[in-house]
């Protein structure tokens, strides 16, 4: 079990975002590596593009760490960190960490709870479920579910008829009812009990893995992302970007990222890729 990071947002912005084109080359030149969300930022109406991975591996290759930084599974997080060419990735909201130790030759994680603390987390979230499912009759249990070791994940426009804006925030209501905190993505309500999230974990993982003063080095390391559970992140790092769909859930978010890029979701990891390697070059 690790002692979860408390944080306030030093860089909160409400301000307009910029458009990516016009981030000065040197700060793009100075970035060491690039933490990014996966749904609707990396991937394209639920498919990852060889496009878009194609620039995750250039960006490695190129010699920056990436890290994607998620609400998806543990068991989607030991493939990406096996198979994807990533430093590590962060899953479940900060419900843990894993990487790959190459001189080891096995995958590593590193858990925020105690075993005992998620085994308790999810017996709770049953009654979470329960009344989800009672109360919106179109919602459903993520697809993806079953590969979770610490949180909830539902389902409302993934593989269910899109809900409505009141009916994603009665789902909120109803984990935060119960005293779950709970975020929405651009495809899920994700909920837990733990303190902590996307950002708390990112900010462990750094110095304990990598040997990152993240705090002294914010303005270095870019954030990449597209929905309200990216938030906390946009608010931390001050060259946070928003892929282009992030203005769909403008009005929903304390904190906004810096820079905006000109394409949705895959294509704007893509240009944010392509504008790190040229200001590298």
């Amino acid at each position: 079990m690790l002692e979860t990071a408390h944080h306030d947002p030093v860089f909160p912005c409400r301000l307009p975002m910029t458009p990516l084109s016009e981030c000065p080359r040197a700060l793009l030149a100075n970035v060491a590596g690039v933490l990014t969300d996966i749904d609707e930022t990396v991937s394209t109406h639920g498919r990852l593009t060889a496009d878009a991975y194609q620039a995750i591996a250039a960006l490695h290759a190129a010699g920056l760490r990436v890290i994607p930084v998620t609400g998806r599974p543990a068991g989607w997080c030991d493939h990406i960190a096996r198979f994807w060419p990533v430093d590590a990735v962060v899953g479940e909201n900060g419900a843990f960490w894993m990487w790959q130790d190459r001189a080891a030759g096995k995958l590593r994680t590193r858990f925020i709870q105690s075993a005992g603390e998620r085994a308790e987390g999810r017996r709770r979230l049953e009654a979470v479920r329960e009344q989800v499912m009672r109360e919106v009759p179109g919602a459903g249990i993520a697809s993806d579910q079953a590969y979770r070791v610490a949180d909830l994940a539902v389902d409302f426009c993934e593989d269910v008829p899109p809900l409505s804006p009141a009916e994603v925030r009665r789902i909120l209501e109803i984990f935060r009812h119960h005293g779950a905190h709970a975020k929405a993505s651009s495809i899920h309500v994700n909920g837990w009990f733990g303190d902590y999230d996307k950002l708390a974990t990112s900010r462990l993982m750094m110095p304990d893995l990598f040997g990152v003063d993240l705090e002294a080095e914010r303005a270095r390391w870019i954030f990449c992302g597209d929905s309200p559970n990216d938030a906390p992140m946009f608010g931390y790092f001050p060259n946070a970007v928003g892929v282009a769909n992030v203005r769909d859930f403008e009005g929903d978010m304390d904190h906004l990222p810096r820079w905006i890029t000109t394409a949705r979701s895959g294509a704007g990891f893509v240009e944010l890729a392509e504008a790190l390697l040229v200001a590298r070059r």
